[in-house]
C-alpha cells in the first residue's frame, strides 16, 4: 500500500520534534467506532500535531481513509509504523498487550480503559512505563463536560436502546386512528434517568408511545417530566456523589422493587439503565416480575456488560421467558459508529488540549485536577488506588 506523506509541521520546521497523534483500527469484536474522525483531524494538523491514522481505520464508522488523508492525516498500514515514535495513542477500546508492547516507554495511551476488566493491559502499562489516562475517571465537573466521553456515549447508547425496543416491540408505539379502529399507544418504562436514559425517554416520546420512567434520585424527576414522560414517585432519596445514585437500604430496596414490579408488569417495552461504577448492577426486574408481564413484552438490559438489572438477563444474546423477549446488548454505541464516532473524538480533541500547549509541546505536569483525576498509569506506577489494590494488593 502507498503511504501518504503530509507537509511538515510548524515544530519540525522550528527544530522541535513534534507531537505524533496516532490512532489505530479497533480490534474488539463489533467495535465500529474510531477514536477520531476528519474534522477533528483538520483541527488537529493546523495546531501543528503530526496525525498518523492505521489503514482503514474509520471504515467501520463510515470515515474513509481518504477523508483522513484530506483533512492532513497521514495513513499507514500497520501497527508497528503506527506506533513507531508515537507521543500519543487515542484508542476506544483498551490497547491490548501485543499493542502495548509495541509502544516506546513514556508513550500516553488516552481511551476507555476498563481497568477491572484487562488487568493484565494495565499492568504491562505498568511494566513498560506508558502513561495512561483513562476517560472513564475524567471528573463531572463543568469545565469538563467537553471531554465528558462517558456521557456522549451513553447518549448514544440510551438512542439505539430505544430503537432496539421498537423493533423487537410486536405493537405500534403511537396511537393510531385508522378505519379498522383506534390503536392505542405502547408503554415504555425506562429504569434510570441518567444520561442513556433521557434519551431513551427523548427517542421513545419522538416515536410516539406513553412513557414512564423512574429513578432513585428526585432531582431526576424534574428532567423526566420536562420530555414530557410520568415519573414514578417513591418517597426515597438516594442521591449520592458524582451525579449517581447511592445504594439503597434494604428496606427501602423493598419498597423501590414493589412500585417498579407493578410498573414493568404493565409496560410494552421496558429499559434498564441503572448502573454503579465499578460495581455489578442492581437487580431491578426480578424473575418473579418478569413472569407477570404480557407476552411479547421486550425487555432492553443497559447494564447487561455489568451484570444487568434483570435477573434473567444473558450479556450478548436474547432470550425469551414466559413470553417476554429478553435482550442484554453489548456495545450499543458501536451500532450508531458515525456520530457515536464523531461525538467521541470531540471528547478527545477537548482532552488533548489539556496535554499539549499552544506552541504544540506536551504539558510537563500533570496537575491539573482533570487529568490527575483520569490519571490510571504513569512512570511505572498504578497511579489511581482501586486499579492498584485489583492489580496487587495496593503496591503501586
Amino acid at each position: 500500500m502507498e503511504v501518504l506523506s503530509t507537509p511538515a509541521s510548524a515544530q519540525e520546521t522550528k527544530g522541535i520534534n513534534p507531537v505524533i497523534v496516532a490512532v489505530p483500527k479497533e480490534q474488539t469484536p463489533g467495535e465500529q467506532r474510531v477514536a477520531t474522525v476528519p474534522e477533528v483531524v483538520s483541527k488537529l494538523t493546523k495546531s501543528g500535531l503530526v496525525v498518523r491514522i492505521e489503514h482503514d481505520a474509520g471504515t467501520g464508522a463510515y470515515y474513509p481513509d481518504a477523508l483522513y488523508t484530506a483533512a492532513g492525516a497521514k495513513i499507514v498500514s500497520g501497527r508497528a509504523e503506527l506506533f513507531n515514535g508515537a507521543t500519543i495513542v487515542l484508542c476506544v477500546q483498551p490497547p491490548t498487550v501485543a499493542d502495548v508492547d509495541m509502544l516506546a516507554e513514556g508513550t500516553i495511551v488516552i481511551g476507555f480503559m476498563n481497568p477491572t476488566r484487562n488487568p493484565e493491559a494495565i499492568a504491562r502499562m505498568r511494566d513498560r512505563k506508558i502513561t495512561a489516562f483513562a476517560l472513564e475517571f475524567v471528573p463531572r465537573i463543568t469545565r469538563a463536560q467537553s471531554m465528558d466521553a462517558l456521557s456522549s456515549q451513553a447518549t448514544a447508547g440510551g438512542y439505539v436502546a430505544a430503537v432496539l425496543g421498537a423493533d423487537n416491540c410486536p405493537k405500534f408505539l403511537p396511537m393510531l386512528t385508522t378505519a379498522a379502529g383506534t390503536i392505542r399507544p405502547a408503554t415504555v418504562l425506562i429504569l434510570g434517568a441518567g444520561v442513556a436514559g433521557l434519551v431513551a425517554i427523548a427517542t421513545a416520546k419522538r416515536l410516539g408511545a406513553l412513557v414512564e420512567a423512574y429513578d432513585v434520585r428526585r432531582a431526576a424527576g424534574e428532567q423526566v417530566r420536562s420530555l414530557g414522560a410520568k415519573f414514578l414517585e417513591l418517597e426515597i432519596n438516594a442521591e449520592g456523589q458524582g451525579g449517581y445514585a447511592r445504594e439503597l437500604t434494604p428496606e427501602e430496596k423493598a419498597q423501590e422493587q414493589q412500585m417498579v414490579s407493578a410498573a414493568v408488569a404493565r409496560a410494552d417495552i421496558v429499559i434498564t439503565t441503572a448502573a454503579i461504577p465499578g460495581r455489578k448492577a442492581p437487580v431491578l426486574v426480578t424473575k418473579e416480575t418478569v413472569a407477570t408481564m404480557r407476552p411479547g413484552a421486550v425487555i432492553i438490559d443497559m447494564a447487561a456488560e455489568s451484570g444487568g438489572n434483570c435477573e434473567l438477563t444473558q450479556v450478548g444474546k436474547t432470550i425469551r421467558e414466559h413470553g417476554v423477549m429478553i435482550i442484554g446488548p453489548q456495545n450499543l454505541p458501536a451500532r450508531v459508529p458515525f456520530h457515536s464516532s464523531q461525538m467521541y473524538a470531540k471528547n478527545l480533541q477537548s482532552f488533548l488540549a489539556l496535554l499539549i500547549t499552544k506552541d504544540g509541546t506536551l504539558v510537563t505536569e500533570f496537575t491539573d485536577e482533570i487529568l490527575t483525576a483520569s490519571l490510571l498509569v504513569h512512570a511505572g506506577k498504578v497511579v489511581h488506588k482501586p486499579t492498584s489494590d485489583l492489580l496487587n494488593g495496593g503496591k503501586p
